[in-house]
């Protein structure tokens, strides 16, 4: 199945996408796509409807992050080999897990604002997996188990923030529009193996990133089960789980995100965002965000 929200911020309403492409309400069933929807049992009842005896939704809808009710957002840094290359590192031995602030979750076609005086905002095209099921000590064979779906996430930075203001990565990877996720969460079944899918992203229709999941350093199950190993995973938590070579801040010269910019970015099977960059309003004279 693809789940979506749908609808104007902070009022969406769960959602399905038919065969055909339509957009089905499914409000009538369950009251949003939640922690408590993402269950085993809550996607089975879901997965029982049969989509066309749902509502079609004719007009054009907004999309919203797919999940509700996230409390954690988990990423993945350097999991690509080629991405550690091109920033000049050794590929980890472990995983270097840091979060993103929930309230950078935005919708995949939503507007990224620069932040205010920002200079160096870049782009991370990533899969993401949503748990269904929580736990703590997962093994690695039933990783997957835990898993309600997949989807896309950019994982938006300021590198100056990042990188020269000390501590943790969180604050360059956290301000408001910056963890644009969707278009849809799609159930396993649909996905098949999590490590054969094409990942890309363009900027202003220039391609600036191409790889397939196969090329992680670190796998999908082992992520989950490794992340398990330290905290407590809930349902609805996104773990993003790494970007593949060229991003902005490795090009040369460094190439950064400016107001008037179009992102596609997508993953095999998830579909494609498209998000347009916008300045900060107290930044919108000419040349923002350069």
């Amino acid at each position: 199945m693809k789940l979506v929200r749908f609808g104007h911020q902070g009022h969406e309403r769960p959602g399905l996408i038919d065969a055909a492409g339509g957009l089905r309400d499914l409000s009538g069933i369950v009251a949003d796509l939640g922690p408590e929807q993402l269950s085993a049992r809550g996607i089975e009842l879901i997965g029982a409807v049969e989509p066309g005896r749902l509502p079609l939704v004719e007009s054009t809808q907004r999309l919203g992050v797919p999940v509700a009710g996230t409390r954690n957002f988990y990423a993945i840094g350097l999991n690509y080999r080629t991405h550690a290359a091109e920033t000049g590192q050794e590929a980890p031995p472990e995983p270097q897990l840091f979060t993103k602030a929930t309230s950078c979750l935005s919708g995949p076609y939503d507007p990224i604002v620069i932040p205010r005086g920002s200079r160096r905002t870049d782009w991370e095209v990533e899969l993401a997996m949503v748990i269904g099921t929580g736990g703590s000590d997962i093994s690695a064979s039933r990783a997957l188990d835990h898993v309600a779906g997949y989807t896309i996430v950019n994982d938006v930075s300021e590198r100056r923030w990042q990188v020269k203001r000390g501590g943790q990565w969180v604050k360059g990877k956290s301000a408001p529009t910056f963890g644009p996720t969707g278009p849809w969460l799609v159930t396993p079944d649909e996905v098949g193996d999590p490590q054969s899918l094409d990942i890309w992203l363009r900027l202003n229709g220039e391609l600036m990133q191409q790889a397939n999941t196969s090329e992680m350093i670190f796998g999908c199950a082992f992520l989950v089960s490794y992340l398990s190993e330290f905290l407590e995973l809930l349902p609805g938590d996104i773990i993003t789980t790494g970007t593949p070579d060229g991003i902005g801040m490795s090009r040369q010269p460094p190439r950064f995100l400016t107001a008037g910019d179009t992102l596609t970015l997508g993953v095999q099977h998830l579909g494609e965002q498209a998000t347009q960059v916008r300045p900060h309003p107290d930044d919108a004279g000419p040349g923002a965000g350069r």
